[in-house]
């Protein structure tokens, strides 16, 4: 088996220096377990969890997803199963725990949860190494590194990549504006991005956001980052949590098929269909009020269209579901296991560096 290892290896203990993305509304349990035994790190998603607490305000009806527990014991249970099935293989995982400001409560219980699943079980300890917090200030969230977790904070620019070094984050996910769900409102894409987050902070460097295979990770690795990051390309996985009908729109797509609008908790890139269109066209008709500064008073319709559509992708309606996607559903062809995944990227990386000196000359 071809192996490349990176620094991002070395920090996080893995064989692939490839992330998965944490990716509501799943809780992403089978496919953190599918990426941790293939080698590279596998994410418990958090977000969807959350949904219990105020079930009147949230975009899911998160029964249908995780039952009635209360969001900490869903959370621990995802932790214990997650530790049980990666046990022989030494798989390491992590938790993603967005940090927005109107998730606070909700933060701080899932990083109390995961700190308790940890110090409670030593084959927890071992295994469940990484917290990831996105979306929000990284500063308040030093306690991680006090407890001994690896540190990874996602962020879209510059200016946060180096706020989050100033907190002490271990590693920094840039994130550019083609990624899938949850993106900047500028549009600085990680072409651009990726290597100008590694040019001004000293802390090591994933890129995310079109990347999906052995070229882009490659590129990745020649802008200055230590891996990738990716979301959209492990939904079209045999073992992902993620619907039938999701996983087929992603190989359906092409790279002009996807639409950002406004989401309950900022912008979002969707798969196209007739529902994303309806939520760009009210995120049209509020931007106005957006860039003056004034309230909104349409979040009331955007929770509805939010809240309809994931009840749409539960019972299979395809033109008014939503599914979140990148623009790199357009490179997406296949639906392999996740093994077979990883497998590929890293064989065709190490190909790619192999062969970029015929393509250069030098004099």
């Amino acid at each position: 088996m071809t192996h490349l290892h990176t620094e991002l290896c070395d920090i996080v203990g893995i064989k692939h220096p490839i992330l998965q993305g944490g990716m509501g509304p799943y809780k992403t349990e089978h496919l953190a377990i599918a990426v941790a035994n293939a080698g590279a790190l596998g994410i418990i998603s958090c977000i969807g969890m959350a949904a219990t607490l105020l079930p009147e305000a949230a975009p899911i009806d998160a029964r249908r997803l995780f039952g009635t527990d209360p969001p900490a014991v869903i959370l621990q249970k995802s932790i214990e199963n997650v530790t049980k099935k990666t046990r022989y293989s030494g798989g390491v995982f992590g938790v993603n725990v967005p940090v927005a400001a109107e998730f606070t409560l909700a933060s701080k219980m899932f990083i109390e949860q995961t700190i308790e699943s940890c110090k409670s079980d030593s084959d927890t300890e071992r295994s469940l190494r990484v917290v990831v917090t996105s979306a929000g200030n990284p500063k308040p969230w030093s306690v991680l590194k006090d407890e001994g977790f690896i540190w990874v904070h996602v962020t879209p620019s510059v200016y946060h990549a180096k706020k989050a070094e100033a907190a002490g984050a271990d590693v920094v996910v840039a994130s550019g504006h083609e990624g899938g769900a949850h993106v900047s409102w500028d549009p600085v894409h990680s072409m651009v991005l990726v290597p100008a987050v590694a040019r001004a902070v000293k802390t090591p460097v994933v890129g995310a956001g079109g990347f999906c295979d052995g070229a882009t990770l490659a590129a990745a690795l020649c802008m200055g980052a230590v891996g990738v990051q990716m979301g959209t390309r492990f939904i079209a996985t045999k073992e992902s949590d993620f619907e039938p009908m999701w996983k087929q729109a992603i190989l359906s797509r092409e790279e002009r098929q996807t639409l950002v609008g406004r989401g309950l908790f900022g912008p979002m890139r969707f798969l196209r269909n007739k529902r994303a269109e309806e939520i760009v066209i009210q995120t049209l008709e509020d931007l106005p009020k957006f860039y003056l500064g004034e309230p909104l008073d349409s979040n009331e319709k955007i929770l509805e269209l939010e809240q309809t559509g994931f009840d749409n992708l539960l019972d299979a309606k395809e033109e008014t579901a939503l599914m979140f996607g990148g623009e790199v559903v357009g490179r997406i062809q296949d639906l392999p296991t996740t093994a077979e995944l990883i497998d590929s990227i890293i064989h065709e990386a190490a190909e790619v560096l192999r062969s970029v000196p015929k393509f250069v000359i030098n004099k």
